[in-house]
């Protein structure tokens, strides 16, 4: 879920030439400074200032992109998140979307960024609306046409309501990223969310 092109698989920002960046390469330097310090220090903690600074932009350069600081945010979950990814046009199966969310997971990086977001309900809740606002629920509807298409294959009961199991695997990321150690692999992390599944009537 985040850009290999700009990021590692850990989200380590890749290393750019000496100088004050253009732009293509001060959009990139924004948003990898954005999510180092939300990922390090918070939402509320994170400043415009900081960002420009570890970008090395002046404040101006990232006005000149977001009108605040909410904006940015989002736009950097959005990055983070590949959103946006033309080339992803949804899973095959379940067992491969559920194979894709345990590499996201595996990785500690990513599982303190959500951790960071969801913190944000009670400290900073402009973040999580405008994000939901604008991301249209493209993501649960992903999810939920996958479940869907499996049950129409009949890997899942016909009157489950795939709705309802969307939120409850929302909800499972959720209690994953909060209450399971972050050294758990992708297999680990995988059969958790099968076993959920499996209580659901799940049988590929």
């Amino acid at each position: 879920m985040m850009t290999t092109d700009d990021l590692g698989t850990t989200g380590t920002r890749a290393a750019r030439p000496a100088g004050r960046p253009r732009s293509q390469e001060a959009d990139t330097a924004i948003l990898a400074a954005a999510l180092d310090l939300l990922i390090e220090y918070g939402a509320q903690q994170t400043s415009i200032e900081q960002v420009a600074k570890r970008a090395g932009v002046t404040r101006a350069t990232v006005y000149r992109r977001y009108t605040d600081k909410t904006a940015l945010l989002v736009r950097t979950l959005q990055w983070a998140m590949h959103d946006f990814d033309p080339a992803f046009t949804g899973w095959r199966d379940l067992d491969h979307m559920f194979a894709e969310w345990a590499l996201h997971l595996a990785d500690p990086r990513n599982r303190i960024l959500l951790r960071r977001v969801f913190g944000t309900v009670d400290d900073y809740p402009d973040l999580l609306r405008t994000y939901r606002e604008s991301n249209g629920g493209r993501r649960a509807a992903v999810v939920r046409d996958a479940l869907a298409a499996a049950r129409e294959r009949g890997e899942l009961p016909a009157d489950l309501d795939v709705d309802v199991v969307q939120e409850l695997l929302s909800s499972a990321v959720t209690g994953h990223v909060a209450g399971h150690p972050d050294d758990e692999d992708a297999e680990q992390i995988k059969a958790y969310f099968l076993a959920i599944m499996r209580q659901l009537g799940y049988r590929p």
